[in-house]
């Protein structure tokens, strides 16, 4: 028991010792870590804050560096607005020494005109003077004259028996029937001289002219022809009840003509615009196969859109092609539209490139203003294609189109005068009318209507017989030529002369028509006796 107590007290003592030792060696160590701990502590300060000196002196070079260059940059952009104005200054100086030598300059010319001013006013006042001196001379030189007058009208009064207002009224009837005579033969001898010289020229000019711009004309009516592979198609285009036709029909404002034609339907209408846009509008639903009247309409729509689209885009070609620039898209839509409109059967658009080209061939041989005559060629009949259409000539119609798009006053003119519906007051309007007249009268260019044709020749005849002295006329050579007979008692050789100019002039302003007429005025004399 014991040797138990004296273990345990010496496992005691042992324990406490060796807790006692443990804990100081551990004291030790925690204390060495410490040491290390703040050793490497003040060595990361230390290099912290030598990296701190070295970034501080970086953004301080930086920060120098940058301003140094912002100062050179802002030191040169202040001299550079220096020198600028220190010019500007320099200009103004001798813009100002410039107008003080002009106002010095304009002062002496003042001074200057002002002395003449007053050498005239002086001058004027002596010259009035003189003025009213010769006057009372006149005036009472005219009395003295007016009293002789009297004195001798009265003597020739008392020896002829008659007075003086008869005497005038005589003579001024023997001298009018004199000057008529000597005027009509002068007239004559005039006419032929010109002719001479220069229908020969012109007709040269003409001829030149035509054969450089020959045009191929083309005959339209008021149908198109829709072809089709077989008659089975009639049917789908009529529809049910013809619900199908009387769609298409209320769309495209046309008549659709399904007949026993093989292969055919025909299109009436007449507006060239509408025919076009049905007859692509057929082609695209029997190309499709679906054929309703949603369809239809839906169909005709797109096609009328590029219809719209190709008139502008035919006009701008067209322009382009006769080298004409700066029209309004207007006028280009117009020119467009004429693709689709004709003339007595010849289309719009041929006749004005025709009529334009004309022009400039003409003004070139004359060395008038080309761009001016091709320009108003072209445009010369656009009255005719407005979409109001109101109750006025085309050409008056086309003049007020082309002063609202800002055209040149000498090509409103032409287009207005081709007609001779205003006065002409531009060299190049006579130029316009005559290439109009050439291009419409090649044969096969123009087609009328048989009564028309009949009435204006009957016109033509009218007008001649109206005149005094005329037995008979006949229109010839389709209305190109007018044979007139006159009575030989009546009508003397130069009042023939006269009648056939006289004829012509009225023609000119009562008529239309294409090309030139001729009058032939006959006189025959005849001398007829009997032998009993």
């Amino acid at each position: 028991m014991p040797d138990i107590l004296y273990i345990l007290l010496t496992a005691l003592v042992a324990l406490a010792i060796g807790v006692y030792i443990g804990r100081s060696l551990l004291q030790k160590v925690y204390k060495q870590q410490e040491e290390d701990a703040r050793q490497r502590a003040k060595s990361i300060i230390r290099e912290a804050e030598l990296n701190a000196d070295s970034l501080k002196k970086d953004r301080i070079l930086e920060a120098k560096e940058k301003y140094l260059k912002m100062k050179s940059d802002f030191d040169e952009d202040t001299n550079k607005k220096k020198t600028i104005i220190i010019q500007n200054e320099n200009k103004v100086k001798q813009r100002e020494q410039l107008a003080n030598k002009q106002i010095e300059q304009a002062k002496r010319l003042e001074a200057e005109l002002q002395k003449e001013k007053d050498g005239l006013n002086a001058q004027l006042d002596k010259e009035k003077e003189h003025l009213s001196i010769q006057q009372e001379q006149l005036k009472k030189r005219k009395e003295e004259v007016e009293t002789k007058h009297n004195e001798i009208v009265g003597q020739l009064e008392r020896i002829a028996g008659l007075t003086a207002s008869e005497a005038r009224e005589q003579l001024v009837e023997a001298l009018k029937s004199e000057a008529q005579t000597q005027a009509s033969s002068h007239i004559k001898d005039i006419v032929a001289g010109a002719k001479l010289t220069a229908t020969k020229e012109a007709k040269k000019i003409v001829i030149e002219t035509i054969q450089r711009t020959a045009a191929e004309h083309a005959i339209e009516n008021c149908v198109s022809v829709f072809n089709i592979e077989s008659d089975d198609i009639k049917g789908k285009i009529i529809g049910r009840e013809g619900r199908n036709i009387r769609a298409l029909e209320a769309a495209t404002g046309v008549e659709i003509i399904v007949d026993d034609t093989p292969e055919a339907i025909i299109i009436s209408g007449f507006d060239p615009v509408r025919r076009e846009i049905a007859r692509l509008s057929l082609h695209r639903l029997v190309a499709d196969g679906r054929i309703h009247p949603a369809r239809i309409e839906e169909v005709v729509a797109k096609t009328r859109k590029n219809i719209d689209e190709e008139i502008v885009e035919i006009g701008e070609r067209t322009a382009i092609d006769l080298g004409i620039h700066g029209l309004h898209p207007e006028l280009i839509k117009m020119v467009g539209r004429m693709r689709f409109r004709s003339s007595y059967g010849q289309n719009l658009l041929q006749h004005s490139r025709e009529v334009a080209n004309l022009c400039a061939t003409m003004a070139a041989e004359l060395g008038l203003n080309v761009k001016h005559a091709k320009r108003a060629g072209l445009l010369h009949d656009i009255g005719k294609v407005t979409p109001d259409e109101p109750e006025l000539p085309h050409a008056i119609i086309g003049m007020e189109l082309a002063k609202k798009y800002k055209e040149h006053p000498d090509v409103c003119n032409a287009i207005g005068a081709h007609h001779d519906e205003v006065e002409m007051t531009a060299m190049v309007s006579p130029l316009v009318q005559a290439c109009d007249a050439i291009s419409g009268s090649r044969p096969g260019a123009r087609r009328e209507i048989m009564e028309s044709y009949i009435k204006r020749l009957k016109e033509l005849e009218e007008t001649a017989i109206s005149f005094e002295g005329v037995n008979q006329c006949y229109a010839i050579q389709a209305g190109r030529e007018l044979r007139v007979m006159v009575d030989a008692d009546n009508v003397s050789d130069e009042k023939a002369s006269q009648l056939s100019y006289d004829i012509s002039q009225k023609i000119e302003k009562e008529m239309q028509y294409p090309g030139q007429i001729k009058i032939t005025v006959i006189r025959e004399m005849r001398a007829i006796s009997y032998a009993k």
